[in-house]
Order: structure tokens, then sequence, then C-alpha cells
């Protein structure tokens, strides 16, 4: 019987981990300087539809036999150690300092270790976008493990019966394209803009197209197939298609953001296949991408990029949990968390992953036996940090949700979403009916409407609770009239309800919705512009989930017009290193713009960590109260002095 050629050892892949890795933890700690970091996510998922496909086919086109016993006990050995690890060893931490996180962490474990974590996010309404309304999870990142999971029980199996029945590869290929193809197609007719996508982020049918695109590369472009002694004219082709696709694989990274529709209207898979344009040249001996992707930096991140990635989410929740003050320290706080990702990953290489990926169960023994002092505390050392973790798996079982704050935060900015739905709809009828009347309606107060506002305050006062917040009844009569376009992100959501109690929710539109950015409020306002029910006033509150300039605002600003007013509401996000930045730019464009009103929220609420909750950004029932009389005075002072 032949025996399978040796397996080439593509060192360039290092470098693509290094990338796909580097990517990843640069958008965690800063989603708005890499918008596009997430994307090396699938670089891992086209590495690993290559290789395991090649090895397959490189197995059995040579007349060997593919052990998929084998095969299962190789990846087990190989991911299992770490993933265990970094899932006991945050629950030993989570045990000792962060007890709130120990609710679902059993059900986080086992989902885990059956590779369904993914589901069990999507199920559970778990957001990869939104780390304000949620309860922040250090396990967030770990879906991926579980769609490579799906992929390395299921595609084996597959190649296995194909090979039985003697499919042709060309029909294998097909079979992979139709179904990566359908299922960038499916992740298209899911999306819809302004909803939050983590369902299509996180779902094996959504995200299936990137490995498949790899597995149909292995089986046209088999690693051990290509040779060298390309004709010159043939490397520069192929070097150049490397530096095309290389140069729109860093575009994309640095430009596409999480919340661009384009991303899940084809940018994502678009993406892919550049990918698997440039891993195919990377895979040619006589392509110089291999080289240049290879060195002994490379190899250090490739070899360690699984352990970076698992652990660097859990350093950065733990971390962040501990130092608050974020827009303080926007670099050196960074600097210290890619610090410690890299000692606590070469700690677990080191001494977990490796020890166990080639170790048997007599060396596992040897390793807490052994008579040398070191070897002898690091086996206790990582024996504590076991049993302490899975002494939080077993209190899990029974941990209550002791997160009240998250979970009334959750739940009340859903609500005010339904409750504003239904109202928004109605405002719009309202106001289309009413164009002409509300045409130059501002708001501001004349003589005749002050007397008018000061008998209502006296025979009919209205919002009685909101006078202790520096309101007064005759203000809130006053606002009852005063027009408004108002458009926001999860802290106006939070406050939704009570902006519709002060001003007259026939005539005012509130549109809110949790991890909106900017650019997202572009089209929102063009529509009600559109549609003439773009009040003379315009409230904007947006900055919390990321920075904008100058030319954003400006965009905002010529679209909206010179006729109306903006008021725009400054940001308190003090865990999050743009928070200066925003406000930065919001205060040299209110100097720009005659019509811009900046409302100094961030002012207001220094001093007052009582008005948040726990994520000190969305403001809690009390807080919500002061933001919201806060905003509506401010709004009532400008239009005094017009």
């Amino acid at each position: 019987m032949n025996k399978s050629p040796k397996r080439r050892f593509i060192t360039g892949f290092d470098g693509l981990r290094t990338l796909g890795v580097i990517g990843v933890i640069m958008y965690h700690l800063n989603p708005n300087v890499f918008s596009g970091g997430y994307l090396g996510v699938p670089i891992f998922f086209l590495i690993s539809g290559y290789l395991i496909t090649d090895h397959f086919f490189n197995t059995v086109d040579y007349g060997g036999s593919f052990s998929l016993s084998n095969f299962y006990v190789k990846r087990i050995k190989r991911l299992y150690p770490g993933m265990l690890f970094v899932l006991l060893a945050s629950g030993a931490y989570i045990v000792l300092f962060l007890k709130d996180l120990l609710y679902h962490f059993d059900q986080i474990v086992a989902t885990n270790i059956l590779n369904v974590y993914n589901w069990w996010q999507i199920f559970n309404g778990q957001s990869y976008f939104e780390r304000f309304a949620n309860n922040e999870s250090p396990f967030t990142h770990l879906w991926t493990l579980s769609i490579e999971g799906q992929f390395y029980i299921v595609w084996p199996i597959l190649l296995i019966l194909f090979s039985k029945f003697h499919v042709k590869k060309s029909r294998i290929f097909g079979f992979a394209m139709v179904v990566s193809i359908a299922s960038a197609i499916w992740m298209a007719m899911l999306y819809k803009p302004g909803v939050d996508p983590s369902r299509i982020y996180y779902g094996t049918d959504t995200r299936l197209y990137s490995i498949l695109l790899g597995c149909g590369l292995a089986l046209i472009w088999p690693a051990e197939k290509l040779k060298s002694g390309l004709h010159k004219s043939d490397k520069w082709k192929l070097n150049l298609i490397g530096l095309l696709s290389f140069a729109l694989m860093i575009l994309m990274i640095f430009t596409i953001k999480d919340s661009d529709p384009i991303l899940y209207r084809g940018g994502m898979f678009i993406f892919s296949v550049t990918t698997c344009i440039f891993i195919a040249v990377v895979a040619h001996p006589d392509s110089i991408w291999n080289g240049l992707l290879s060195n002994k930096v490379f190899h250090y991140v490739g070899s360690r990029s699984y352990g970076l990635y698992l652990y660097q989410f859990p350093v950065m929740i733990f971390f962040e949990s501990k130092f608050k003050n974020i827009a303080d320290h926007p670099i050196l706080y960074p600097v210290i968390e890619v610090i410690l990702i890299v000692l606590v990953t070469e700690f677990s290489f080191r001494f977990v992953e490796q020890p166990l990926a080639h170790a048997k169960w007599s060396d596992v023994k040897n390793f807490f036996r052994s008579s040398s002092s070191l070897q002898r505390v690091l086996a206790l050392v990582i024996a504590i940090i076991g049993i302490t973790g899975c002494y939080g798996v077993v209190k899990a079982v029974d941990a209550p949700n002791p997160n009240v704050n998250h979970s009334q935060l959750a739940n009340k900015i859903n609500k005010n979403e339904k409750a504003n739905k239904k109202k928004k709809q109605k405002a719009i009828e309202n106001l289309k009916k009413n164009k002409e009347k509300q045409k130059n309606v501002t708001g501001k107060m004349s003589d005749a409407d002050y007397e008018r506002y000061k008998k209502a305050a006296k025979d009919n006062p209205i919002n009685t609770e909101f006078e202790k917040y520096g309101l007064t009844q005759i203000d809130l009569q006053r606002l009852k009239d005063v027009p408004l376009t108002a458009v926001g992100d999860s802290v106006m959501a939070d406050g939704s309800d009570n902006f519709l109690k002060l001003f007259d929710d026939k005539k005012v539109i509130v549109d809110a919705a949790v991890s909106r950015q900017l650019t997202a409020s572009l089209d929102i306002l063009q529509n009600y512009k559109s549609q003439g029910v773009l009040a003379q006033n315009v409230l904007i509150g947006l900055g919390t989930n990321g920075p904008f300039n100058m030319q954003q605002i400006g965009q905002v600003m010529d679209m909206v017009g010179p006729s109306r007013h903006v008021y725009w509401i400054n940001v308190h996000v003090p865990t999050r290193p743009w928070e200066k930045t925003v406000n930065s730019v919001l205060n040299e464009a209110a100097g720009k713009y005659k019509n811009l009103t900046v409302i100094d929220w961030y002012s207001m609420s220094q001093d007052h960590a009582d008005w948040f909750y726990s994520d000190n950004v969305h403001p809690n029932p009390e807080g919500s109260m002061y933001y919201t009389s806060f905003v509506a005075k401010e709004i009532l002072k400008t239009l005094d002095k017009k």
C-alpha cells in the first residue's frame, strides 16, 4: 500500500494566524480604531477548512486510510486542554473576585464542551456588539470554537462518505461552493438594518461559508501537489494576485465596521473569498508571500494564536472590571492588557496545552509527582485553579441572577422600545397630516404663551414628579408644545419613556436603539426629512458606542439643514477610550455650527455614580429622571435665547 507523502508545513500560515489574532484582539480593545479586526475570525475558519480537507485527501489519495477516531483524539488533545483551562481558570477568578458572573457559568462550560455554545448565546440573547445593556461575559468570543468543533465533527464524516461512494472531487467542490454561497445569501436575508446582528454573527448556518471556501480551495489547490518551477511571468502574476488580495484584506480590516450593512450583505463573504485567494498564493512554493509571512515573531504568535484568542477576552473583562476609568488611560491600559494576555497565554501554552497535547495519562501523573520543586509548585497551582474552577461550575448550578441592575436595564430598554414603536408610528402619521401647521413651529415662547402656560400650570398641573429635578410647572406645560425629533443609542432608549412623558408623544419622534452609531443615524434622519416629519428641533444622543469626526458631524448638520436646530447630548462613558474624543469633537463642532448646541451631560453627571447602573454608562431610574430633565431644560434654555 502506498504511503501518503510528508505533509508540507506552510510557514506563512503562521503569519496569517498572527494577522487574524492581532486583528481580533485590537478590535476587542478598540473597535473603532481597528474597526474590522473581527475579520480575523474568517481567516482562522478558512485555514481550518483548508488544512483539514487537504490532510484528508493527502491521506486517501495515496492509498492511506483516514482514521476518524485518531482525528477526533488529536483534535480533542489539541483544543480541549486550552479551552477547559480558560474556562476553569476564569471560573476560579469569578469564584474569588466576581461572583456575579457565576450565573449560567455551568451552562457556559457544558455548551462549550459540547461545541454548541454559539447556539446557546443565540437562544439566550447574548449580544456580541452591545457590552452595556447585557452583563459582560468573559466567554463571549468562544462562539468560534463551537463552530469549528461542529465542523471537525461533521465534515470528516461527510468526506469519508464521499470517498466511500467515489464521489468526484469536482462534485464535492461544487457541493461545498453551493452550501457556502447559500450560507452567505442566508446571512444577507436574515440581516435587518437597525437590529442587533448577533444572531447572524454567531450562527453556524450564517458563518459556514468561510470554512467551506477553505475546504473548496483544498480540493482544487492541494498543498502537496503544488510544485515550484513556474515561468517567471506566472510568478509575477501569482505574487501580484497575492499583493492585491492582501491589500484588500488589510483595507477591509481597517474600514468595515461591525455595524455596516454591507458586511452582512456580502461584505464578509467577499473578505472570505479574498482571503481564500491569498491563502492559495501563500500555499504555493513559488510565491514570495510565504517567505514574507515567515519569521520568528510570526511563528511565535502563530503557534500561540489559539491561546492568545482564548485568553484575550477574559483578561480584558477581568482587568476592566477593576479599572473602570479606561477613558483616562486609552493607551496605557490596553498595553497592560496585551502584556497580561501574552503572559497568561505563554503559561498556558508551556504548562497546559503543549504537555497535554502530546502526553499520555502516565505523563500527566508523572508531572504531578515530579521531584522538581518548580514543577511541583506548577502542578499545585494548576490543580488549585482546576479545583476552584470546578467548584465554580457546581456553585453556578443554583446561582441566582444577582445582576438585577443589568436585567432591569435590558428589560427597561426592551419595554421602552416596544412601547415607543407604536407611539412613533402614530406620531409620524399625525405629523404627516399636519405638515403645514408644524412646518415652522420651534417651541419658542411668546408673552401670550407664557400666560397660557401659567394658567395651565395652576389649573391642570402635569408631570409633577419632574419638578424636583429642576423643571417648573410652566416648563412642563411648555414642553408639550416643543416639536422634537430624537435619534439616539441605548442611553436614549433607556430614557425614552421619560422623554415621551415630557414631550407630546403625538408630535414627538424618539428613535433610539441598542448599539447604534452615528453612521446609522444619517439614513434615519434622512428618512424622516423625506417624509416631511423632521422637526425644527433635532435631538441626537450618539457616541456611546464609538467615536466620530468633524466630517461625520458635518454630514449630519448638512442633511438636517441650517433652518433646524440640533441639540447633541455629549457622553458619559468612562469605561471606553473614546469618551474624551467624542466630547472634544462635539465642542469643536459647536463652535463651527451656530445651530448646534451641545448638551453637557458629561459635566452634569460627574461625581454622580449613584445615577448609573453598574456599567457606569446607562442612567438608572433615578439617573434617568436627572438625564431627561436636564436635556429638556437645556432645550428650553436654548429656545429662550433665540
